[in-house]
């Protein structure tokens, strides 16, 4: 039997040798310090001192020294190895508080700003009123009755007696749309007013009617501050067996005091439209003062002018002719009809000064009046 190999120099593997083992010292230091990021650093951690690292290959070669050997080889490794962990633990150190601290950057939050940078929005209020309004009709059995806004001449002017020779068939009033060989004589028109809707529903209803019809109307009217050449309109029409000025002034009264409090009075005043006969203006006592500033110099009111009264809309009983255009028995049933300006009942329930207000989309207009129904 053989005796111990007690003359093996560690030295001679060549994985062992000092300069080796400072070698692969260095290249893990310098991995370390050459990563960027976490993710760079975890690639050289298992490069240098991962099972397969050249350190670690080394390491294993200490088990086939002489055990007089072994302590010397062994003290070299693990000086190396030692001083590769500490490098690191230093560097991932370094990297996790580079780390931290971009984050604090990045994702920092400024509790003092407001929670929602995004403004909130509001419906405009021309859309509230015209519902609000559409809600007071639809109580007392009304419909809703909508229509097209090119509007054929015979369904906004002739089948409401508006004659060829009016005023109001003149284009300093209406916009004709332009036909296929570019003249105005198209027979098509925007259309004036909300009228035609009411035409509609009595050639396409059973009788009795009784529709409210809101919608946007146009004219060749100037925007200024209290004209604009695209408004709102709502117009109302009743029609029936045995109906007399007395339901339009009663049903006016109960609008009014809808849309602006109780106690709140309504006048008719003669005057001519061709589709109404008779016909009349409608005027409501001033919501401000109530009348009260009649007469009264120490208490001016600067919205109905002191007269206590304020003009809302046109209104009367269906012509005759009107009927008729539609196919209705004008000797067996009647009607009434009203119409007014949703912008001028707003300018007089919010006190709003200039129309051009409510179409120039600025929010802070809008917003004031929040989500009012």
């Amino acid at each position: 039997m053989s005796a111990p190999n007690k003359s093996y120099d560690p030295v001679e593997v060549e994985a062992l040798k000092p300069e080796e083992i400072e070698r692969m010292r260095d290249e893990a230091l310098a991995a370390f310090a050459a990563a960027d990021s976490l993710d760079a650093l975890q690639e050289a951690k298992v490069a240098h001192t991962g099972g397969t690292s050249p350190l670690a290959l080394a390491n294993r070669e200490i088990g086939a020294l002489p055990p007089h050997a072994k302590a010397e080889a062994g003290k070299r490794v693990g000086q190396a190895r030692g001083a590769v962990n500490k490098a690191l633990a230093a560097r991932q150190a370094e990297l996790e508080a580079e780390r931290d601290a971009r984050v604090l950057v990045e994702e920092d939050v400024d509790v003092s700003l407001p929670y929602d940078r995004v403004p909130a929005g509001a419906r405009h209020p021309l859309t509230t009123l015209s519902e609000r309004i559409e809600d007071v009709f639809v109580a007392m059995g009304y419909e809703v009755a909508e229509g097209p806004q090119v509007e054929a001449e015979w369904f906004n002017f002739d089948a409401l007696n508006i004659g060829p020779d009016h005023p109001a068939r003149g284009e300093a009033d209406t916009f004709f749309v332009e036909g296929p060989d570019g003249g105005a004589d198209s027979g098509v028109v925007l259309r004036t007013h909300t009228s035609p809707v009411q035409i509609r529903s009595l050639l396409d209803r059973e009788l009795p009617v009784y529709v409210i019809c809101p919608g946007r109307v146009y004219r060749t009217d100037e925007l200024d501050a209290t004209h604009t050449p695209v408004f709102h309109q709502v117009e109302l029409l009743a029609v029936d067996e045995g109906l007399t000025m007395a339901d339009l002034k009663g049903t006016l009264d109960h609008m009014v005091q809808s849309l602006f409090g109780e106690g709140m009075k309504t006048r008719l005043r003669p005057n001519f439209f061709p589709f109404t006969e008779p016909s009349a203006e409608m005027d409501m006592v001033c919501y401000v003062c109530r009348g009260e500033s009649v007469g009264n110099p120490d208490r001016p009111c600067r919205t109905c002018s002191s007269e206590g009264w304020i003009e809302l809309g046109g209104c009367g009983m269906v012509n005759p002719r009107v009927l008729t255009a539609c196919g209705v028995d004008p000797e067996k049933y009647s009607g009434f009809a009203f119409g007014f300006g949703i912008e001028r009942m707003l300018m007089f329930r919010h006190n709003v000064d200039d129309m051009r207000d409510m179409v120039e989309g600025d929010v802070r207009f809008t917003r004031p009046f929040g989500m009012e129904i």
